[in-house]
C-alpha cells in the first residue's frame, strides 16, 4: 500500500472516529471467510459498520482525532476489526449472539461516549448499559410516579367523598 492510499485510509478512519460515538475493537482472526461474511451481514443488519484495517493506521487515526482513547490504543495488536455504531448496545449484543458456540469474535475494547472498556469480560457490562434516551425515560418515569399517585388518590378519594355526601343527603332524618 503506497503513501497516498495509507493517507486516504487514515483520513477515512478519522472521519469515522469523529462521526461515531460508539467504537468497538474486536479480533476476528480465527473465523473463516464464510463465518466472517455471516458476521458482517449481522452487523450490517444491526446498523453496525465493520472495518478491518492495519493497527498502525488505526493508531494514527486515533491520534489525529484529538480524543483520549486511553488504554484502547494498547489493544491494537494482532488482527483488528473496528465496529462503528450509533447505538452503544448493538455491537455487543451481536457479538454475544454470534458466538454462542464459539469464542470469536473476541472483544478487545470499546469506546463508549468517552469511556473506555477493555477486555472481553466487559461484554455483559456493555450490553447492560442504558442509552441516554433510556435513562431520560427512567428519570421521567420516576418523576411522574409521585404525581400519578397523588392524582389517583385525589380522584378515588373524591369519588368516595361525593358518595358519602350523597348517601348522607338522601338519608331520611
Amino acid at each position: 500500500m503506497n503513501k497516498d492510499k495509507k493517507a486516504d485510509v487514515v483520513n477515512e478512519l478519522v472521519s469515522k472516529f469523529n462521526e461515531y460515538k460508539y467504537i468497538y475493537i474486536t479480533d476476528v482472526s480465527s473465523l473463516n471467510a464464510l463465518k466472517t461474511n455471516q458476521l458482517r451481514r449481522e452487523f450490517f443488519n444491526g446498523g453496525v459498520e465493520m472495518e478491518v484495517s492495519k493497527n498502525t493506521l488505526i493508531k494514527k487515526a486515533m491520534e489525529r482525532t484529538g480524543k483520549d482513547y486511553g488504554a484502547l490504543v494498547d489493544t491494537l495488536k494482532g488482527n483488528t476489526a473496528l465496529l462503528f455504531s450509533q447505538d452503544g448496545k448493538s455491537p455487543a449484543k451481536i457479538i454475544k449472539s454470534f458466538r454462542k458456540d464459539k469464542d470469536k469474535p473476541y472483544l478487545k475494547g470499546a469506546y463508549i461516549d468517552s469511556d473506555v472498556f477493555i477486555g472481553d469480560n466487559q461484554l455483559d457490562a456493555l450490553i447492560a448499559l442504558k442509552s441516554r434516551n433510556e435513562l431520560i425515560g427512567d428519570i421521567i418515569g420516576l418523576l411522574q410516579s409521585p404525581a400519578k399517585n397523588v392524582i389517583s388518590a385525589l380522584q378515588s378519594g373524591g369519588n368516595k367523598l361525593s358518595g358519602i355526601v350523597k348517601t348522607l343527603s338522601e338519608r331520611p332524618e
